[in-house]
């Protein structure tokens, strides 16, 4: 089984490891990644993992982190509000 999608959990940490408290669909020694946060964080549940982890590989493939001056440079060609862009992504996602 494949098991390509980003999901968050809630675990345990025991003897240093990490113990799900729900099975998982994964094979033995699957390689995985991993985002912890403190359960007890009142903000950990409005983080967006999945947009964070999207965005760390994508700036892991540029040559470099743009400057200020160049997102500001970027915004100001795309037509229309960034939130409505956002709001209407995250819409399609669900």
């Amino acid at each position: 089984m494949i098991f390509d999608m980003t999901r968050q959990i809630e675990a345990v940490y025991e003897n240093g490891v990490l113990r799900p408290l729900e099975p998982l669909p994964l094979k033995e020694h699957q390689k995985v990644s991993v985002t912890v946060s403190d359960a007890e964080d009142p903000l950990a549940s409005m983080m967006d993992y999945a947009f964070i982890e999207s965005a760390r590989r994508e700036i892991q493939g540029l040559a470099g982190i743009p400057s200020l001056d160049e997102v500001r440079d970027i915004l100001s060609r795309s037509p229309g509000s960034l939130a409505d862009d956002l709001k209407a992504e995250r819409e399609d996602r669900f």
